[in-house]
């Protein structure tokens, strides 16, 4: 039972976090703002981690890890038999842009959070490398769902993976920051269509590139 509380008060703390970090800023979220937000005792924080910077670390992975479930699920949908041989990973990219839009919409503090963590870290040296690792993330994610996607869809990227994974995320990026500032839904829709369009650009049929 222990270990069940633990995991349900590291989960509390990671929301509370989120909700302090979009609302006040990273350096508003001190670890009593973030208890005070849960409504757990400082006691509690210190029993579910062993610090606050762990706490980010545990903050990062957890809107990664939901925004890898969601897209990587959009797979599941697209056949690998279109009409067109490899044309399939374009309906997987826009899917895969559409289930990550719907999840910005729903919980659009998360990637205030998360844009403010990248800032707040570039200007605290104390933080280290934690903003190469909060981007690294968004990349290991993008270059799982591209394998996944030509792996599904029988198709090669015809640039190193992890380049066109560095151009998705770039893309994802502007896309997301954009819809924060104007949230425009239509002028969102037409973005995704570009990045669809521009990352399916790079993918070929396998057997083009075996040949």
């Amino acid at each position: 039972m222990a270990r069940v509380a633990a995991t349900e008060r590291r989960a509390s703390l990671v929301q509370a976090a989120l909700t302090v970090i979009a609302r006040d800023g990273v350096h508003a979220a001190t670890t009593r703002a973030i208890v005070a937000e849960a409504d757990m005792s400082l006691a509690s924080f210190h029993y579910a981690f062993t610090s606050r910077d762990e706490l980010i670390r545990e903050v990062i992975s957890f809107v990664v890890d939901d925004q890898h479930r969601v897209s990587l699920a959009t797979l599941e949908n697209v056949p690998a038999d279109a009409e067109t041989p490899g044309s399939g990973i374009r309906s997987a990219v826009r899917a895969a842009l559409q289930a990550y839009f719907d999840l910005l919409v729903e919980f659009p503090e998360r990637e205030q959070a998360m844009f403010e963590l990248i800032h707040y870290s570039l200007r605290t040296p104390e933080l280290g490398k934690l903003p190469q690792v909060q981007h690294g993330s968004y990349r290991h994610m993008a270059v799982e769902l591209l394998e996944a996607g030509a792996a599904t869809l029988d198709i090669s990227w015809t640039r190193p993976v992890e380049e066109v994974a560095r151009v998705l995320v770039a893309l994802t990026d502007g896309l997301t920051l954009a819809w924060l500032a104007d949230r425009d839904d239509a002028a969102a829709g037409h973005l995704m269509d570009f990045i669809a369009d521009s990352i399916a650009a790079l993918a070929v049929p396998a057997k083009v590139l075996h040949s």
